[in-house]
């Protein structure tokens, strides 16, 4: 399988499954619910990634060890032999066969087969672009962070040749800067609590395509008092109206949707002819 964003993104909007597919006894984060999210279309699976005590990296959201383990210790406080003995609780908050996958395995897993966005990057560049070079994946590969000097220096120093998006709220004020640093910049993810937001219009899109770059979105939820998408989310299309949750979105041009619901998104799309451009 070839993997370049820019001639996917020209094909079809190119589907991000957040954490992968969970629900019932599955677990997000793990090898289980990425399978499922392909099995279900996505294009791209995002993954969080951290670092025990002795330098091993696991795929997991640093500071959810109460909520997805029933565990108080950091992931970054344990030694790699403990972290073994751990495993996820599912949505009755009883504790199923799961536990954390390490990096190597996502990788091996699902090599060949789908785009990666590597989130917490910006925690451990270093061991993490080792691995991405190890595996020999890096086409598939897209890195994520807050363009901060410090983040955009290291990335620049270690791993200049990886596809990388800042995370821009409302205004991208670091476009031309990044054109001109030895980063692989690629495009922007852009969050926005309101319509008028300027990374959600029309012109930003189109301003940003016609230099060469890519747009993200996402229609996830958090917290539903923060809205990532000006309450164009999944929540909206799943309980409210597809058309004003994620055919809004589509309708602006966004290259990259990021949903909980990979399946549904598809199908909304492929039946209202937004999917393929």
């Amino acid at each position: 399988m070839d993997f370049n964003l820019f001639e996917t993104a020209k094909k079809k909007v190119i589907v991000v499954a957040h954490r992968g597919t969970a629900g019932g006894n599955i677990p997000c984060n793990t090898l289980a619910s990425y399978g499922i999210a392909l099995k279900q279309g996505a294009d791209m699976i995002e993954i969080d990634v951290e670092m025990s005590a002795d330098g091993k990296l696991y795929i997991f959201h640093p500071g959810m060890e109460r909520c997805h383990l029933f565990h108080n210790e950091r992931i970054s406080r344990m030694k790699s032999k403990d972290i073994a003995a751990l495993r996820f609780v599912n949505t009755d908050d009883t504790r199923t066969q799961f536990g954390l996958n390490t990096l190597d395995e996502i990788f091996e897993t699902f090599k060949g087969r789908c785009y990666i966005n590597v989130d917490k990057f910006w925690g451990h560049p270093v061991e993490i672009a080792e691995a991405i070079r190890r595996h020999n994946i890096k086409d598939q590969i897209l890195v994520k962070s807050a363009p901060s000097d410090k983040v955009l220096d290291v990335l620049e120093e270690v791993a200049p040749e990886l596809q990388f998006m800042p995370i821009v709220r409302d205004e991208h004020k670091y476009h031309n800067m990044l054109m001109k640093r030895n980063i692989n910049y690629v495009g922007a993810e852009v969050l926005f609590e309101k319509d008028d937001s300027y990374v959600a219009s029309s012109e930003f899109i189109e301003k940003m395509h016609s230099d060469g770059k890519l747009v993200w979105v996402n229609s996830i939820i958090y917290n539903y008092k923060e809205q990532l998408s000006g309450g164009h989310s999944d929540d909206t299309a799943l309980t409210e109206s597809e058309e004003l949750g994620w055919g809004w979105i589509a309708d602006r041009g966004f290259d990259f949707i990021q949903t909980d619901w990979p399946l549904m998104l598809i199908n909304y799309l492929k039946d209202t002819g937004r999917y393929y451009r």
